[in-house]
């Protein structure tokens, strides 16, 4: 099938793969869309400007703290929206509230918003000083720091080396279990730190020579975390097992994953759907950042955008 054209570069904030995401879901005047992961909102208020004033737009967010931001943004545009404080497993229940709706539309950007990253008290990154949370819905739930000071070392180490696809998981879990047995785990560079110390590699450096970039040794250490900590790879179950019915027959998905993990669910329902007749037609391969995006957004490298069309009439 033909891949979307390449988007270019525009700052810090720019949703990743905005074009692309645009190009395949074609939002024009009057559809109904639905954006799983609203976030700093920027692709729902490109969708937005685009369905218009008598188009649907369900904008669905776990992380309460991306609301208040996102509201603002998208009343900016002038067009009616409904924001949801919830889980994107969550959307047969918003689109049921509504009427029973189906979606000419379904976006999914599975990444972290840059306001998540750069607040060191929400604890996802490894680079600056806060405690170790990475919670999305911070009311509830066990914290990174909370989980990591129980789980099992054998399990830790087959969780790092299943979800993180990390070398270094015996390593990493023998470091973690035995540093906490003296002190607890609270702060994110602790963990970094601790990491780092153990796999030998202190001397790290994010980019040693130009345009040869490299994965910080904690990366994906906190990357498994966080996917434990809020469920991500059972949510998305629950999203992609729910799709087929809530996608009006031509309708159209788009899934932006960051994680091999995360890609192999998208792609392994994508398949079994197209081989059961309920998708049309699927992306053969994942369609990835321009070289300008990445070079603007380092974020964006590892993403990968699977899509999906509904058949006309499905088996």
């Amino acid at each position: 099938m033909k891949q979307p054209r390449r988007s270019t570069p525009a700052g810090k904030h720019r949703p990743i793969l905005l074009q692309e995401t645009l190009d395949w879901l074609d939002p024009q005047p009057g559809k109904t869309i639905v954006d799983c992961t609203t976030g700093f909102a920027g692709h729902s208020v490109e969708i937005l400007k685009r369905i218009g004033p008598e188009g649907r737009l369900f904008c669905l967010d776990l992380d309460a703290d991306n609301l208040p931001g996102a509201r603002e943004r998208l009343e900016a545009v002038g067009h009616p929206f409904s924001l949801h404080h919830t889980n994107f497993a969550g959307i047969s229940q918003v689109l049921g509230e509504a009427g029973g709706l189906q979606a000419d539309g379904v976006l999914a950007d599975l990444g972290m918003s840059s306001m998540q990253v750069d607040d060191p008290e929400r604890g996802f990154s490894y680079s600056r000083e806060g405690p170790l949370d990475m919670r999305m819905d911070r009311t509830r739930g066990k914290s990174a720091a909370q989980l990591l000071q129980t789980i099992d070392q054998d399990e830790l180490q087959k969780q790092l080396r299943e979800l993180g696809d990390e070398l270094e998981a015996e390593t990493i879990a023998a470091a973690i279990v035995k540093s906490r047995g003296s002190q607890p785990i609270e702060t994110t560079t602790q963990l970094a730190k601790l990491i780092q110390e153990a796999v030998g590699q202190t001397a790290w450096q994010l980019k040693p020579k130009p345009g040869k970039w490299t994965t910080h040794p904690a990366a994906r250490t906190f990357q498994v975390l966080r996917i434990l900590v809020n469920r991500e790879l059972a949510n998305l179950t629950a999203l992609l097992r729910q799709l087929p019915e809530l996608v009006k027959p031509g309708g159209r998905v788009a899934i932006i994953s960051f994680h091999s993990g995360e890609d192999r669910l998208v792609k392994n329902a994508f398949k079994e759907g197209h081989r059961q007749g309920v998708w049309k037609t699927i992306s053969d391969d994942p369609i990835r950042p321009s070289f300008y995006e990445r070079q603007d957004n380092p974020r964006s490298r590892s993403a990968k955008m699977r899509t999906a069309e509904k058949a006309d009439f499905p088996a």
